[in-house]
Parts: C-alpha cells; sequence; structure tokens
C-alpha cells in the first residue's frame, strides 16, 4: 500500500480524478502475467485487489516480492523507457487499475503542475525504495526530514484518503456502465 500512498499524496483531487477517467479497471485472473520480464510495457498499474508476485530470470524464475493492495506496477520502466527487470504476475484473482502509457506521457506534457507532482511522487518512492534495500543490506539509513512538507504521518493519511477516493470513484464508474 506505501507506494500508491505516496503516489496519491502528492498528487491532487483533480489528479486523481483523470486517472480514474483515463484508467481502466480490470478483473485479472490468478496465474495472469502482467508484466514480462524483458518486453515493453504500454501501461502503468495500481492494484486496488489481490496478491502479485514478483520474480526474475537471473535468479530461476525465484519470487523476489509478493505485492498487495495499492501497490504501484511498471514505474520503474516507465521512467526509464527500458524492458522491465522483473516478471508481475497475479497469485489470485486481483483487481487493477490499467493507466495506458501514452495517455499518461501526453498528460504529463500538456500539464505542467501534474507532471511536476508525478515525476516528484515517483522521485519519493524510488527514493523510499532504494532506503529500503540498504536498510535490508544492513545500513539503518537516515530517516527523511519534512523539509517544509505535510509530515510523513499525516502524508499517508491524505494518501488513505485518496486511495479511499479513488476505489469509490471506480466503483460508482462501474455502477454506472452495468
Amino acid at each position: 500500500m506505501q507506494k500508491v500512498l505516496c503516489i496519491l499524496g502528492e498528487l491532487s483531487d483533480r489528479d486523481i480524478d483523470w486517472l480514474v477517467q483515463v484508467g481502466r479497471k480490470q478483473q485479472v485472473p490468478a496465474g495472469s502475467v502482467l508484466i514480462y520480464e524483458g518486453h515493453p510495457v504500454d501501461t502503468l498499474y495500481i492494484l486496488l485487489d489481490g496478491t502479485l508476485v514478483v520474480s526474475i530470470s537471473a535468479l530461476d524464475g525465484r519470487q523476489i516480492a509478493r505485492l498487495s493492495s495499492g501497490e504501484l506496477v511498471g514505474e520503474m520502466s516507465f521512467i526509464d523507457s527500458r524492458p522491465p527487470s522483473a516478471t508481475v504476475q497475479t497469485l489470485e484473482d486481483s483487481t487493477v487499475l490499467a493507466i495506458p502509457r501514452a495517455q499518461l506521457a501526453e498528460k504529463l506534457q500538456q500539464d505542467e503542475g501534474f507532471g511536476c507532482r508525478f515525476y516528484r511522487a515517483l522521485a519519493i518512492l524510488l527514493s523510499q525504495r532504494l532506503r529500503g534495500t540498504v536498510k535490508q543490506l544492513g545500513d539503518e539509513g537516515a530517516k527523511p526530514t519534512a523539509n517544509g512538507h505535510v509530515s510523513q504521518e499525516d502524508g499517508v493519511a491524505i494518501a488513505q484518503l485518496r486511495f479511499e477516493r479513488l476505489l469509490n470513484q471506480l466503483q460508482v464508474q462501474s455502477a454506472g456502465q452495468t
């Protein structure tokens, strides 16, 4: 959940509305592959419900991570335009919000405010991931400071509310389509 909270904590309510409008809520059966290692990705995913597993061929396909509701997938390939370094597969029936890469890239070019917020959120997310990796390797790592921004606790609370809003909007959107 921490990944999407990091993203949603930086985005505005209007940004969330855009993600809901452009994204496609998809039901993905257990055992489906969302991202293949080494193959280009045209979608950024937010895991709304379910569990994903991440594996890499360098370790003979061994699972290196398990992702749960609220996780963001495909962000690294979006940033550097390189093929994914891992395969991401559903462990159980899951629900994702699929955001098309082309539409996201266009929005980032057209809306500077959104672009600033989105890239800042990704930078924070990747920084936290790196800090976590360093900590796992035995370094305690320094805790990030607020630097005049919303405290981490308040930011998480805001992000949780935005995630709930995103889920509610998708539920209303789905109900309107049936």
